[in-house]
C-alpha cells in the first residue's frame, strides 16, 4: 500500500524517480515504522499515510527547488523528514540533518548507512549550531518545526545569500506568511514563491523565500526569546 500510494503520488509532484529509488524511500519509511515500537518517532505508521504524510510531502522540497548539485539542511529534522527523502530521492544533493534529540539522531546515523543514504547527521540545537555553519548551504528546509514568524530565525542563518529557505507547510501557508514580514526583512529574506501540491485530499506547500543580503549577526536570539518575541 505504501509504495502504491507513493507511485500515485508522484505523477502529481511532477516527479519521475527510479525504481530503486522508490524502493529506498519505502524501506526508510518501513525503518522508521518499525523503530517507532521502541522509540516515539512518529504519529504516522499507516502505510497510504506514511506515504503521503512523510514521504511525499517531504518530496515536495524535491519539487520545489533545483536541488542538483546543492547543499541543503533540514533544521529540525526529527525522524529525518523531509531531509532523507530527499537524500534519496536527489543523491547529488549534499544533505545535512539536525535535531537536538540524541537518541533520534544515533538512530539515524546507524539506519543511514545500513540504507545506504549519504547524509550528515548534527546533534545540536539549531540556535546553537548556527555558529558552526552559518550562511554555509544553498537551502535550509524545515517541516513541522513551529509557525513561520520562529521558523525564519532558525533557518535564514543557515541559508547563502542568493539560498533560500524552504517552509514546508499546510493549509495555514498563506496566514502564516502574513505574519512575517518584518521577520523576513530583517532576517534578508524575500518571498519567492508558494508552490502548492495536492497530496490525497490536501494542500501542501513550500514557501520559497530567497535569501537577498546577509543575516544580522545577532540572528538567531536564544529560543525562549525568539518564542517569547518573534520578529
Amino acid at each position: 500500500m505504501m509504495r502504491q500510494t507513493l507511485d500515485a503520488g508522484l505523477p502529481l509532484l511532477g516527479l519521475d524517480l527510479p525504481e530503486e529509488t522508490r524502493q529506498k524511500l519505502c524501506d526508510f519509511a518501513a525503518a522508521v515504522v518499525k523503530q517507532n515500537e521502541v522509540m516515539n518517532l512518529t504519529a504516522i505508521t499507516e502505510d497510504d499515510q506514511v506515504a503521503r504524510l512523510h514521504l511525499l510531502d517531504s518530496l515536495t522540497v524535491c519539487a520545489a527547488a533545483e536541488l542538483k548539485g546543492k547543499s541543503l539542511i533540514d533544521v529540525g529534522c526529527g525522524a529525518g523528514f523531509p531531509g532523507v527523502p530527499v537524500a534519496i530521492a536527489s543523491p547529488e544533493t549534499q544533505v545535512t540533518l539536525l535535531d537536538s534529540l540524541g537518541k533520534r539522531m544515533k538512530w539515524l546515523e546507524t539506519i543511514l548507512p545500513e540504507l545506504g543514504i549519504p547524509a550528515r547527521c548534527v546533534t545540536a540545537r539549531a540556535e546553537e549550531a548556527v555558529a558552526q555553519y552559518r550562511e554555509q548551504f544553498d537551502y535550509a528546509a524545515s517541516r513541522a518545526v513551529a509557525r513561520l514568524n520562529i521558523l525564519l530565525e532558525l533557518t535564514a542563518p543557515y541559508v547563502k545569500v542568493g539560498g533560500a529557505v524552504l517552509a514546508l507547510k499546510g493549509a495555514a501557508a498563506r496566514e502564516e506568511l502574513a505574519e512575517c514580514a518584518g521577520a523576513m526583512k530583517k532576517l534578508g529574506l524575500k518571498l519567492e514563491d508558494i508552490r502548492e501540491y495536492p497530496i490525497g485530499d490536501a494542500c501542501h506547500a513550500v514557501i520559497v523565500l530567497r535569501k537577498v543580503s546577509p543575516t544580522p549577526p545577532r540572528y538567531p536570539r536564544r529560543y525562549a526569546k525568539i518564542k517569547q518575541s518573534p520578529l
